[in-house]
């Protein structure tokens, strides 16, 4: 893993939302809350991260959308003190980072976690719950053929700790399906905090 730069929480929160706007699964909702605002879709799809006022709007519209700076939904006990940086991963090294802990990329993946042990099952037709993974193909099949996607959100405790996808599983997944469509230094966006154990998605919870 080889450092680019410092990044920002203004740049994760813009490249989070970025990337949701255009998904299948969550542009209606994000498009809903950008009309109740008032604002418009270039706030989301064409982020300037030197507008302060609109850095602002982002992080309290990724609060409302998915708890984000609240303890909330998705961000339940997500700390507030990362190191966000701009990392290079090699094949072998985006191949070893984790889903988050949740039931369905836990099942996809035969309880590893890790997309690479997912991709076969997918290929055997395994379908969690009932959903398939046709789509998983299909947009492998999409980023082998040079689709420009954007990059990947990942979290450690530390430089040497495991990586855990925060934003991008469906990519992730993906790359796993045609890993020679993977370059030799991916670009990604990694927060550190020794902290990011405490948030549930991270790592299976303790008992109770």
């Amino acid at each position: 893993m080889r450092r680019c730069r410092s990044a920002t929480e203004d740049e994760m929160v813009a490249l989070f939302l970025r990337t949701e706007i255009t998904s299948v699964r969550f542009r209606a909702k994000l498009l809903e809350r950008l009309e109740k605002a008032g604002l418009p879709e270039s706030l989301l799809l064409a982020p300037d991260p030197l507008d302060a006022e609109a850095n602002r709007t982002r992080r309290e519209l990724l609060g409302e959308y998915r708890g984000y700076g609240r303890d909330e939904d998705y961000f339940e006990g997500f700390p507030d003190n990362l190191r966000w940086e701009w990392e290079l991963l090699t094949p072998e090294e985006v191949a070893r980072v984790k889903y988050i802990d949740y039931s369905y990329w836990n099942e996809l993946s035969g309880g590893t976690r890790l997309p690479s042990d997912a991709a076969p099952r997918i290929r055997a037709g395994i379908a969690p719950f009932g959903v398939s993974s046709e789509r998983a193909l299909s947009f492998a099949d999409t980023i082998a053929n040079g689709a420009s996607i954007p990059p990947m959100i990942f979290v450690a405790p530390e430089e040497s700790g495991d990586l855990v996808v925060l934003e991008g599983h469906a990519r992730l997944t993906a790359y796993m399906l045609r890993p020679e469509a993977l370059p030799a230094e991916l670009p990604v966006l990694v927060g550190y905090s020794p902290d990011i154990v405490k948030w549930g998605c991270y790592q299976p919870s303790s008992p109770n």
